[in-house]
């Protein structure tokens, strides 16, 4: 029996979400904290490097959604590979902070090329039926990811985290621009159906099941509508938490709870656990729920999570937050993707999706730069925590206001 081809992209986009979360979105964390000992420099310095990543994700998003929605994403990921790859050579080289953004801006302009905005909107089109599904599955790659922290670690360790970062980046270059070649344009380029389903049965399925039928929506009309402003700033709140959580939860335990880093990294891998568990219940069960109201109790589950890290004082209360915060993360993700092309449509689902970008990309700014600067003032992440979990509570609300549009 023939395999669909979309679900080999699927695989692909597995594999390149895993070196991408493996190597920067995880590790980002445990670059932090030894550089922060190691160079002396201070939190908020620290955290302008991750902001910077973001700052770039909201300049080039609108532009990269776009140009997927008329070139394409092959060779678009395949730029984003390479780019990525010099980063993290970079990085092994750093001396000064100037040469430390540099690494950064280099591998967040190789993330957002070859990254899960690029990854979604090649699956989106791929996809209709199975949507929920076939990102999860993509978002299983973020998730696992994480699986490698305690490794990273080690390698830090034992290696140094020069001799890591290099051989990271030569990882990316050898196995990702393979995995980019597998990613498509368009199913009917190839010779190919949405779903692997021949047109006919499409049209008698969809008669059982119109819900599956989304309007397409033009970039403009999608913009007129309250459900696109508040799944923006929804999926931006919860970014908040993530972001900080990534760059500052391992350096939070290290100095503010007195755990080593290979002990916080344990933490970041039961974490990683929870949040495979979050994708796989959501690839079951996302094709079949509201996404909005699944959305909403997530946000309350991350304020809960960061809570718990943030006022810990026993490993209990660590799994607490890995549970709850890594729980969330993985339902969540990958329904802000799909949700936006249940809503819209696939025909400008590129240029939507990179307008969403930009503006949930003040929350990936503003997660890490909050944390930072109110750790620097106050000695210690208790008070930035606290205002970022507050946040997220309130972001619920946001989803629930996110009701499906009429054109």
């Amino acid at each position: 029996m023939k395999i669909f081809y979309g679900w080999r992209m699927v695989g692909a986009a597995f594999g390149i979400q895993f070196l991408l979360a493996a190597f920067l979105t995880q590790a980002m964390g445990l670059y932090i904290a030894i550089l922060s000992e190691e160079m002396g420099w201070s939190k908020t310095t620290l955290s302008g490097a991750a902001a910077l990543q973001s700052v770039e994700s909201a300049i080039i998003g609108p532009v990269l959604g776009w140009v997927m929605d008329r070139v394409g994403p092959q060779l678009m990921i395949r730029w984003g590979m390479v780019l990525f790859s010099a980063g993290l050579l970079l990085l092994s080289q750093v001396q000064s902070v100037g040469l430390f953004y540099a690494s950064a801006i280099l591998m967040a302009i190789g993330s957002s090329l070859g990254g899960y905005f690029p990854l979604s909107v090649a699956l989106v089109h791929w996809f209709e039926k199975f949507r929920a599904r076939a990102l999860s599955l993509m978002s299983l790659g973020l998730a696992t990811g994480g699986l490698a922290v305690p490794a990273m670690a080690w390698s830090m360790g034992h290696w140094g985290w020069r001799a890591t970062s290099v051989g990271t980046g030569l990882i990316v270059l050898f196995v990702g621009l393979p995995l980019a070649r597998i990613i498509l344009r368009r199913p009917h380029d190839h010779g190919e159906h949405v779903d692997g389903i021949a047109p006919s049965r499409q049209h008698t399925e969809h008669a059982d099941h119109p819900s599956a039928q989304a309007p397409d929506f033009t970039a403009s009309q999608a913009l007129r509508t309250r459900a696109f402003w508040m799944l923006a700033l929804g999926h931006g709140l919860a970014l908040l938490v993530v972001s900080a959580v990534n760059v500052h939860a391992i350096s939070h335990m290290k100095e503010g709870l007195g755990y080593s880093v290979e002990t916080a990294s344990w933490v970041i891998l039961v974490m990683t656990f929870c949040q495979v568990g979050g994708v796989l219940l959501g690839a079951a069960m996302g094709d079949r729920f509201e996404k909005r109201k699944v959305a909403a109790l997530c946000m309350l589950a991350h304020a809960l999570g960061l809570l718990c890290l943030t006022f810990a004082v026993a490993m209990p209360m660590l799994l607490g937050f890995a549970l709850f915060h890594g729980f969330a993360w993985g339902l969540r993700g990958p329904f802000m993707q799909a949700i936006r092309a249940d809503y819209f449509g696939r025909n400008a689902i590129g240029t939507i999706l990179g307008i969403s970008a930009a503006i949930i990309a003040l929350g990936q700014i503003g997660g890490p730069m909050i944390a930072g600067m109110m750790a620097d003032w106050m000695g210690n992440y208790q008070g930035g925590f606290t205002v970022l979990a507050v946040l997220s509570a309130l972001g619920s609300l946001t989803f629930m206001m996110a009701h499906k549009p009429v054109r």
